[in-house]
C-alpha cells in the first residue's frame, strides 16, 4: 500500500487533521484525536493502519492506532524504559514501519535517545540495547530539545536488517545486523559549533534530518546545522552540497521517490535567525545531485512571512510530483507539478509538527 498523491496526514497542536483531493480540490477533514498534540502521524504502508505518537505534556506521552479508514484511534501500549535505565521516554519523536518482510515490525525513535523495535504489532516493546549503550557511553546531547532524540529511521528496503538512524546530537548510525552492533557514519561532516581540536570526534553532530532515496537506497540526503550533504555510497560518506546564502540552513529535506538526483529543501535564514530570507517564503529544488539549486516560489507569499516548517514538515508522493509543506504557524501548501507553482491548503491550522503522505 504505497502512498497516494491525494491523502495528507498533517500532525498538529491540535489533533490529527487529514487533507484529501476530492474533484480536483484539496479538501481539510475534521480532527481525529481532537485538542490533542501529534508529534508525529504516518500511514503504515503495508497494512493500512494509522499511528500516532502523541505528547500529553504533563500526561506524558502515547501512541495511539487506528487500523481501518472508518475506525477509530485506540491507544496503544507505548514503549517503556526498562527501570535498571533510569531513564524515562520524554518524546515520541519518528515513528516508522518495519521491513516489507516484517509485517509484525514497527520502530519507534525517542527522546532521550532510545530506538524501540515491536515484532508483535505494538504488544510488546524492546529497547535497542546496543545503540543505547553507545548514547549513553559518549553522552550524546540535546539538539534543540532537552536531551538527544532519534528523529529519523531509515530501513534499507533492500535488507531488513540494514538501518541507519539520525541522532540529535551524535549524528549518523548504521547497522547491518538488525540492531545487533552499531557504527558512527558521519565523515565527511562538519560540526562548527565545537572547538577546532573536536572536529575529529566520531560523534556529536547535528543532523536535523536524513532520508533515502527510494528509488537508490544508498543515496541519502541530509539537512544537517552545518549545511546541506549527500552521500551516494550508503552513508559511508558525505559530501556537502551546500550553496550559500540559501541552500544552507533548514530543517526538512525530501528527495524525490523516483528520481535520485532531485531533492527539496526549505531554507531558512540561519541558526541565529530562524526565519525566511527578508520576509519571503520558497523551496530550493535540485535536479543534480546538490550541484545546484534553484528557487520555486510561485503561489507561496512573498513579503511578510516569517514560518517555516519543521524537520517532519514536508513531504512527496509516491509519484513525486504532489509536494507539501506546513509551517509552524499553521500554513500549509500543496503543489502538484514538483514545486513550480503552490497551492494554500490552508492558513488556519494549528502548529504542524509533521506532514506526510498517505
Amino acid at each position: 500500500m504505497a502512498t497516494t498523491n491525494d491523502r495528507i496526514l498533517l500532525g498538529t497542536r491540535k489533533g490529527l487533521i487529514e487533507a484529501r483531493k476530492t474533484n480536483g480540490a484539496w479538501r481539510l477533514g475534521p480532527a481525529a484525536l481532537p485538542g490533542q498534540p501529534i508529534a508525529y502521524a504516518m500511514r503504515d504502508p503495508r497494512n493500512g493502519s494509522v499511528w500516532a505518537s502523541i505528547d500529553h505534556g504533563h500526561w506524558g506521552v502515547k501512541l495511539s492506532r487506528r487500523t481501518t479508514d472508518a475506525g477509530e484511534f485506540a491507544e496503544v501500549e507505548a514503549p517503556k524504559y526498562p527501570e535498571s535505565t533510569g531513564a524515562a521516554a520524554k518524546y515520541y519523536w519518528v515513528l516508522a514501519a518495519g521491513h516489507a518482510s516484517e509485517p509484525g515490525t514497527f520502530w519507534v525513535g525517542t527522546e532521550p535517545g532510545g530506538l524501540f523495535v515491536t515484532r508483535d504489532d505494538g504488544a510488546t516493546w524492546e529497547l535497542n540495547e546496543p545503540l543505547w549503550a553507545l548514547c549513553k557511553e559518549h553522552q550524546w546531547s540535546g539538539g534543540g530539545r532537552e536531551g538527544a532524540g532519534i528523529h529519523s529511521i531509515l530501513i534499507d528496503p533492500r535488507d531488513a536488517k540494514h538501518m541507519h538512524v539520525a541522532v540529535s546530537c551524535a549524528g549518523i548510525c548504521e547497522t547491518r545486523d538488525g540492531g545487533a552492533t552499531w557504527r558512527y557514519v558521519n565523515k565527511g561532516l562538519r560540526m562548527d559549533y565545537w572547538p577546532a581540536e573536536e572536529q575529529n570526534k566520531e560523534y556529536g553532530f547535528d543532523p536535523h534530518f536524513v532520508a533515502l532515496a527510494p528509488s537508490a537506497p544508498d543515496v541519502l540526503w541530509q539537512s544537517n546545522h552545518c549545511g546541506v550533504y549527500r552521500s551516494a555510497d550508503g552513508a559511508s560518506t558525505w559530501t556537502e552540497i551546500s550553496e550559500k546564502p540559501h541552500a544552507y540552513f533548514g530543517f526538512p529535506i525530501t528527495p524525490h521517490p523516483r528520481d535520485a538526483n532531485r531533492a527539496w529543501i526549505v531554507p531558512m535564514h540561519s541558526d541565529q535567525n530562524r526565519t525566511t530570507f527578508d520576509g519571503r517564503l520558497f523551496v530550493l529544488r535540485t535536479d543534480d545531485g546538490g550541484k545546484t539549486w534553484r528557487e520555486q516560489s510561485q503561489g507561496l507569499p512573498q513579503e511578510g512571512a516569517m514560518d517555516f516548517p519543521y524537520r517532519h514538515g514536508m513531504d512527496a508522493s509516491a509519484d513525486g510530483e504532489t509536494l507539501a509543506f506546513a509551517t509552524t504557524s499553521g500554513n500549509a501548501y500543496v503543489s502538484e507539478n514538483g514545486g513550480e507553482s503552490w497551492q494554500t491548503l490552508s492558513n488556519n491550522l494549528p502548529l504542524v509538527y509533521s506532514l506526510r503522505f498517505a
